[in-house]
């Protein structure tokens, strides 16, 4: 029986991108009218995680079991040698709902190794995020930690957070991020970026905003809005060294993707087209990987939950730094611990949202070219 933390129950169950690769039935009908309302309403939620979850409810709970729910691959025991007495508590609302927050670790590569290790190629992450949702399921924060944020790493001293991936897997990880933030994870995601961009073509393409003009591989992007297909989201995604904040900026293309992937879904006929829904739904689903104490029912339940969750409601944040540095041969990201507490402190209060205003990303450092 699903937790309670996990929202309603139901009664049923990168590697361095810099150098990119190279590039049935249909669902079931849609339910009378209430469902559908229901459905609308759920199809709205945070990262990849949020666009996973809230996709898994459409169609027969029959269907979505066998062909999409049964598609995302478990990793086993990502929990297992935590010391449950050394975790942070869990989260506590200021105020009271009658759910519990749920805090996902997302971790993200260009190429997922196998399912039951849940570690990048090459053995480090290349994205490590924060994904929240709040105890009402009204909020919903996506907190991206710069892969090279200089960290203690228990056991191994301090060093570039994406180590402690390499080093222990997703459990060293959890256990690094949770002595930074003193925030306790629930669970855990892998997602394969070359899978999921995938949805972009799915899509029709996706509509960015570029900063200014910048070229990475065969394609240039010009200053101002951009119609990218999937190989060039690719790229466009891929791109560091060049741009002026580096990684920094880079994950502000990650998330401003994400934003445009999420528009694209509302305004297109993704949810009333079969053919192209249960596309989106294969990619996406086929690239991701969870840990294996959330059950194909939690996912369902927990999106259930989210249905009523707004758009305008989701937050993307970057955690604050105070500059870049050297420690020996690695270029590192040193967090603004003053600051970067307030944030956390939010986080283990549930209200991080009602004080995102405390929080500017555009502070961020510029990199030197």
């Amino acid at each position: 029986m699903l937790s309670s933390s996990l929202g309603e129950p139901m009664r049923t169950e990168i590697a361095d991108l810099d150098r990119p690769a190279d590039t049935g039935a249909a669902p079931a009908p849609l339910a009378p009218l209430r469902r559908d309302r229901a459905l609308r309403q759920a199809l709205v939620a945070i990262g990849v995680l949020g666009l996973v979850l809230t996709l898994l409810v459409s169609g027969a709970l029959w269907f979505l079991t066998d062909r999409y729910a049964s598609n995302i691959d478990r990793v086993s025991d990502v929990f297992a040698r935590l010391d449950a007495g050394t975790r942070p508590a869990p989260a506590t609302p200021a105020e009271p709902s009658g759910n519990e927050p749920v805090t996902f670790l997302l971790v993200g590569s260009d190429s997922r190794a196998t399912a039951d290790e849940g570690i990048a190629s090459g053995g480090r992450a290349d994205a490590v995020m924060l994904a929240r949702f709040s105890a009402d399921r009204q909020y919903a924060q996506l907190i991206s930690i710069p892969r090279d944020s200089w960290v203690e790493i228990p056991g191994y001293g301090t060093d570039k957070i994406n180590a402690a991936y390499a080093y222990g897997g997703p459990a060293l990880l959890i256990e690094t991020v949770e002595q930074l933030t003193d925030v306790r994870i629930d669970h855990y995601v892998a997602i394969d970026f070359a899978g999921l961009i995938q949805v972009t073509d799915d899509l029709g393409g996706v509509d960015v905003d570029v900063a200014e003009t910048t070229t990475n591989g065969p394609y240039t992007f010009e200053a101002g809005v951009n119609h990218l297909d999937g190989a060039e989201a690719r790229w466009y995604l891929a791109q560091r060294k060049s741009l002026p904040g580096g990684d920094f900026d880079r994950v502000r293309r990650q998330q401003q993707y994400l934003q445009a992937m999420f528009t694209k879904l509302f305004q297109a006929d993704t949810f009333s087209n079969p053919g192209r829904l249960d596309a989106a739904l294969l990619a996406v689903t086929r690239g991701v990987a969870v840990d294996d104490t959330l059950g194909n029912a939690d996912l369902l339940a927990l999106a259930y939950s989210l249905r009523n969750l707004r758009p305008d409601a989701i937050d993307f944040f970057t955690a604050p730094v105070l500059g870049t540095g050297r420690e020996g041969s690695a270029s590192v990201v040193y967090l603004d611990t003053v600051t970067a507490e307030r944030m956390w402190a939010y986080l283990r209060n549930d209200s991080l949202s009602q004080n995102a205003g405390e929080f500017n990303d555009e502070a961020l450092p510029v990199v030197p070219r």
